[in-house]
């Protein structure tokens, strides 16, 4: 699902062009359905690109490099789950997510400030899991430290950004 943050498109951006009041802003985001959002993972936030971004030569993580990340995640999900039938995380039941997605104290309470700062649903809960699940995957972490659960929470939040 592709959005704009508002109806001239440059809510939030850095370069200060956006002209909508905000209760134009305020209209425009409300016409998204809360439900509609809850039922989707990750909420990712993209920039617009600089041509000094562009035109760097900085290095990054090669797509090879990538796409080899990717297949050992799958590997892990494809074992842990070979005897329920599923093969992904994003497959998990809530009963299966309590097995396969035990978080310590310290991920709770990151959790729980969370849900109290953003007022998040019960599918929510569940949701972030799930990504944190794959995060520490991709790392190739058997469990899910503080730090997915921050991340999983990040792709989440967008949402609660642009309300006014």
């Amino acid at each position: 699902m592709l959005t704009h943050p508002c109806p001239c498109g440059y809510f939030g951006d850095e370069s200060n062009r956006c002209s909508c009041s905000a209760s134009q802003i305020k209209n425009y985001i409300g016409k998204i359905s809360g439900p509609l959002l809850d039922r989707i993972d990750l909420h990712v936030e993209v920039k617009p690109v600089k041509f000094n971004d562009l035109s760097d030569e900085i290095k990054s993580e090669s797509s090879s490099s990538i796409k080899a990340r990717i297949n050992k995640a799958r590997e892990i999900q494809m074992k842990r789950y070979s005897k329920d039938g599923i093969y992904f995380n994003s497959q998990l039941r809530p009963r299966q997510i309590n097995l396969y997605c035990k978080i310590g104290v310290q991920e709770k309470a990151i959790l729980k400030n969370a849900f109290e700062k953003f007022n998040l649903s019960a599918r929510a809960f569940n949701r972030i899991l799930k990504v944190a699940r794959t995060i520490a995957d991709l790392e190739g972490s058997e469990n899910i430290n503080a730090v997915h659960i921050a991340e999983a929470i990040q792709h989440r939040s967008l949402d609660k950004k642009y309300m006014l």
